[in-house]
């Protein structure tokens, strides 16, 4: 998990080298925490709870264990994988390198496990492949996560052996991210599984022809580091994750015409992964995921919702990872347009992603992870009232 953010009150000093997203935030001192109601681990519990129920529900609506089974399997999967790999990484030494201009109460989270991504993917992907072996589209999905996932290690394995948090070049980790993507959408268009148009609510439809391709292609290298800007809390991606794969996943079975029980079943059994990861990366997190889970994450989201023809319940059940992206987008623009000869500019923010300007007004991390797991749900329910 890394700590990326954007300025907040100090002013820039030039000879300092530091960047305009590193301006300030290191010195800046989180307000008290405001009192919360249940521990980190209660809620990670209610919310598994909650989406298994989602889950059998919508089971026995439409008579078929087609999500409650690879979520079960997929979740203790991951849960016990988890358990055993997280002392693995820790004799790896494998810790968390906290970037110094994060929150300060941060600090602490310094050496704590990371790349569980390594951990969590696998097992997500291969409970998801079995739900439907004879669907064609399953590996491709599938072997875009593992892509992804592989990206992110890389990412995460040089900032570990460089101590400094900073591993590939933003450049570089985009053109890994956009070759990965390319194949993938290749692959698409030769088995005619690229759509040529967006499915909207209400029988609309929006042509797109060939301008689908730059529109999937900036899906997958937004969604991917969206989910990546997320995960910046304990159990906020993960948690926000899960809930999202959960709503593609019904939304797919309840459109009608038998829905699209194999993609639901993989959706179903990555937020199975996911919750299972949880379990140790709730507050206080004992693993965070890294780059090596939450690229996979994005990767997973972008690649089952334009096979399925998702982009808009995408949009609507993912506003959380949206909110997160665009605070850092506009946090940076408007530092830099106001940005004046010392160097200071205005902000939007106290800090960015989102989650950070929340904490450092005086909510508690929980506090935070929760109300944006409860709006994601929100968001959810939006998406499948608005379904196409």
């Amino acid at each position: 998990m890394k700590r990326r953010t954007t300025p907040s009150r100090k002013k820039a000093k030039k000879k300092t080298g530091k960047t305009n997203q590193q301006v300030g935030a290191s010195e800046l001192s989180s307000k008290p925490a405001s009192n919360f109601p249940g521990s980190g681990n209660t809620w990670a519990w209610g919310l598994i709870a909650l989406l298994l129920l989602l889950a059998i529900g919508c089971d026995l609506k439409l008579a078929a264990f087609q999500l409650s089974t690879p979520l079960l399997l997929a979740f203790a999967l991951s849960w016990l994988v988890n358990l055993w790999g997280i002392p693995k990484l820790k004799a790896l030494k494998m810790g968390q390198v906290i970037r110094q201009e994060g929150p300060q109460s941060h600090h602490s989270k310094s050496g704590t496990p990371t790349m569980g991504g390594l951990l969590l993917v696998p097992c997500g992907v291969l409970v998801a492949g079995l739900v439907s072996p004879g669907d064609q589209r399953l590996l491709p999905v599938a072997l875009v996560t593992l892509a992804f996932m592989v990206i992110g290690g890389i990412d995460d394995w040089r900032s570990l052996t460089k101590r400094t948090n900073t591993g590939l070049s933003a450049k570089g980790k985009l053109l890994l991210q956009a070759i990965a993507a390319a194949l993938f959408l290749v692959w698409a268009a030769l088995h005619g599984a690229l759509p040529s148009g967006i499915a909207l609510p209400f029988g609309w439809w929006l042509p797109l022809g060939f301008l689908i391709w730059p529109l999937a292609l900036f899906v997958f290298l937004a969604e991917s580091n969206a989910t990546n800007l997320t995960d910046g809390l304990d159990g906020l991606a993960a948690g926000v994750g899960a809930i999202v794969f959960m709503g593609l996943g019904l939304q797919l079975m309840l459109r009608g015409n038998g829905g699209d029980p194999a993609l639901a079943g993989f959706c179903a059994a990555l937020a199975g992964a996911w919750l299972g990861f949880l379990v140790h990366n709730r507050n206080p997190a004992r693993v965070f995921m890294g780059d090596t889970g939450s690229l996979a994450m994005g990767a997973a989201l972008s690649a089952i919702a334009l096979l399925s023809n998702s982009l808009w319940p995408l949009l609507l059940m993912g506003g959380v990872l949206l909110a997160e992206s665009l605070s850092v987008i506009l946090q940076v623009w408007m530092f830099k347009a106001t940005k004046g000869a010392d160097g200071q500019g205005r902000r939007l923010f106290r800090m960015a992603p989102l989650h950070h300007h929340f904490e450092l007004g005086g909510w508690s991390e929980i506090k935070v992870v929760v109300i944006f797991w409860l709006v994601s749900l929100g968001l959810v329910a939006l998406g499948l009232l608005m379904r196409p």
